[in-house]
């Protein structure tokens, strides 16, 4: 094909020209299609891809061939309806899993809107085109029909596809069902025909009387709504009230309850069978007013009452939304919509038979959608690793999960993966979860659900081993923080343990945090006694931009924490009286404070944390590991992002080794602020060691 085809050109006749080598039921089927996607107002790009992709199945080759001259839109139109064909595939494979296979649906067709249209149009033309198949295939395809196609037109709104579509389905997949009430409505039709018609009659004229401009017809209900209904309600048909219905039509939303006072004026309404959709619309945009009245002869009636735009919306759903932009950037309105749309069709909540059966529940949480490399797909929430995953898909999996492949590549187990990646899973012969896995800091497991599996693991284990692993954690935690010396006996009943070793086990499980017990050291570190003066001076937090102290005996005097060792809230301290410049605070194992102290034993005073709110204060910490290229930068987003500020900081790589010395001067809110940031630079690619100094 010679040149490029542009959107401006004759799109639509280029691709039925291609259309002329294809087999004459295929030419037949694409535009039955067409014919349809022009009814719901889709553009000629739309019409051209659906003859395209007919052309890419039936000959590979012209579809290569030509594909390169066709516009990006329209290729990518094409590879939606490609997909799709791979999903049909897929369930035709697994028959019942109905919800597996609309999952991969949505993954396919997500980029793209208009694919969904030519999908659902292109099977409502199969579905009418299906007595000429065999009665397996038939029923094959009703089956697909009623699984996904049907519960995705219901979701859109789009009336016009979705009461054909069901009705179709429910021919083909119960013919003895769908005969049996098609044959009652046979049989009442002339009855019902003078009903409505009398009907009509009398609220067209009281309308007329009330000055209301309405169009009045007859409102079709259809089989499967009506086997639905009778089933959902254990009813007969003869119960039905609404096998009998109209429809109005009006100019505005104010004539619309005008002429719901008229209908209720006319005949008695039934109560509790009133649906203000108008006021409060369904998930998918549906609007109309619904009631069911005693209308002439004593016979229960349905009335619809809707403005016109209403009708047309409802009929075609976000098709009638949906607008083409021939080049240049959309507006804020548009993007909304579109937004709008993509909305509606994604997956809703962990039951997937509620979604396939009407998609009724509302968007609790943003999900994210992979697939195994068999296909299946594994929903997990957003923010969920590809370890999460390995749980997810079974226990053992997880704990034997050793690395995973993300669309062929090794990534590390923290990687979150997207919509619509492949996921493949390399396991050890042996479960042998880590600990790591556990640490909130590692980012290894996200859901609550993985944790969970991975602390019942280490619960089954030895309790000796995690009574071990439990006395590592908390004093590598102590020296990580530089508290060697605190005092942890309190710390298990802090949280509501009976022994230190339960306390230390739960340690080891992930049940306490290592974020949780720095912020314990802080909450009850030990005051220090006060010794009274002959004189006693009443003592007040010393104010300063660092924080608050008590000084005692001494009263109010300038104060000033120690460089040498840098306290924070929570640290057991001194102080030390110098000359010039007030009482200079030390953590009370500050070797320089004991120097001092050898020699000046006199000017060391007590002095205690006060109660006023510690805005920041000063802390060094070091790292150690081995260089690689954007440590220093992924260091320091780490620092950033856990919300500490950076003062100063030095780096140092030797050569000979490629080990790498990093020293930052932060400013931290508290021990537990220090402790997230020490566990989450720890667990950086390349990090040995972080921990503060002093």
């Amino acid at each position: 094909m010679a040149g490029t085809i542009k959107k401006g050109d004759a799109l639509l006749e280029a691709a039925r020209a291609a259309l002329a080598p294809l087999p004459g039921p295929l030419r037949g089927e694409c535009e039955a299609v067409c014919e349809l996607l022009l009814q719901l107002g889709c553009d000629e790009e739309t019409c051209a891809a659906a003859c395209w992709f007919a052309v890419a199945v039936h000959d590979r080759a012209a579809w290569d061939a030509a594909s390169a001259a066709l516009p990006p839109t329209l290729r990518r139109l094409v590879e939606g309806q490609l997909a799709a064909e791979t999903v049909w595939v897929l369930h035709a494979q697994r028959p019942g899993a109905a919800t597996e296979g609309l999952r991969r649906l949505l993954l396919a067709i997500i980029r793209d809107l208009r694919v969904v249209f030519v999908l659902l149009a292109r099977q409502l033309a199969r579905m009418r085109a299906a007595m000429a198949m065999d009665e397996d295939e038939r029923h094959a395809l009703a089956q697909l029909t009623r699984d996904i196609h049907a519960p995705l037109a219901n979701r859109l709104g789009i009336w016009q596809l979705k009461w054909e579509l069901e009705d179709l389905s429910f021919r083909y997949l119960e013919p003895e069902t769908y005969r049996r009430i098609a044959k009652l409505l046979d049989e009442r039709r002339g009855d019902r025909e003078t009903f409505i018609a009398q009907s009509l009659s009398e609220l067209g004229t009281a309308l007329n009387k009330a000055g209301i401009h309405a169009e009045l017809a007859g409102r079709p209900k259809h089989i499967f709504s009506i086997w639905k209904k009778m089933h959902r309600k254990h009813l007969e048909f003869s119960d039905l009230y609404d096998i009998r219905a109209v429809r109005v039509l009006v100019d505005d939303v104010a004539d619309c309850y005008a002429a719901l006072g008229i209908v209720h004026s006319l005949w008695p309404h039934l109560p509790g069978e009133f649906d203000d959709y108008v006021a409060r619309p369904k998930g998918n945009g549906y609007r109309s007013l619904h009631t069911a009245v005693i209308g002439p002869q004593g016979k229960t009636l349905e009335v619809q009452i809707r403005t016109h735009d209403m009708h047309r919306a409802n009929e075609l759903g976000v098709a009638a939304h949906w607008r083409y932009k021939e080049g240049g950037g959309a507006d804020a309105e548009f993007e909304a919509k579109i937004a709008w749309m993509r909305k509606l069709i994604e997956p809703r909540g962990e039951d997937d038979a509620e979604l396939a059966a009407g998609f009724q529940t509302e968007l609790m949480e943003d999900r994210v959608y992979a697939l195994t490399p068999k296909g299946e797909v594994i929903d997990m929430p957003h923010g969920a690793t590809v370890l999460d995953f390995a749980y997810h898909i079974h226990t053992e999996v997880g704990h034997r999960c050793r690395g995973a492949k993300v669309n062929g590549r090794i990534v590390p187990l923290t990687f979150q993966p997207r919509s619509g990646d492949r996921i493949e899973i390399l396991t050890a012969k042996v479960s042998e979860p880590s600990r790591d896995w556990l640490s909130v800091h590692h980012g290894y497991l996200h859901t609550s659900r993985g944790r969970e599996k991975a602390r019942a693991w280490f619960r089954r284990s030895a309790h000796d081993a995690n009574l071990v692993a439990g006395r590592a954690m908390l004093e590598r935690e102590l020296r990580r923080l530089a508290l060697p010396d605190a005092d942890i006996g309190k710390l298990p009943s802090h949280f509501n343990f009976k022994t230190h070793e339960e306390f230390l086990v739960a340690l080891a499980l992930g049940e306490v945090t290592t974020g949780q017990v720095a912020r314990a050291l802080q909450e009850r570190a030990p005051e220090p006694d006060v010794t009274q003066s002959t004189a006693p001076v009443a003592s007040r937090p010393a104010q300063h931009d660092r924080g608050a102290l008590s000084i005692d005996g001494v009263g109010n005097l300038l104060t000033t924490l120690a460089r040498c060792c840098q306290p924070l809230p929570g640290d057991p301290v001194k102080g030390f009286i110098t000359r010039g410049r007030g009482v200079s605070v030390h953590r009370a194992d500050c070797a320089s404070l004991a120097t001092l102290a050898r020699k000046q034993p006199e000017r060391v005073i007590e002095v205690n944390w006060g109660k006023v709110d510690v805005q920041a204060y000063v802390v060094d910490i070091e790292l150690r590991g081995y260089d690689r290229k954007g440590l220093q930068k992924d260091v320091t987003n780490t620092i950033s992002n856990s919300g500490p500020h950076i003062v100063a900081s030095s780096s140092r790589v030797h050569t000979r080794t490629a080990e790498v010395e990093m020293r930052f001067t932060l400013r931290v809110r508290d021990y537990e602020q220090l402790s997230t940031l020490l566990g989450r630079l720890s667990a950086l690619a390349n990090v040995t060691d972080a921990r503060r100094l002093g």
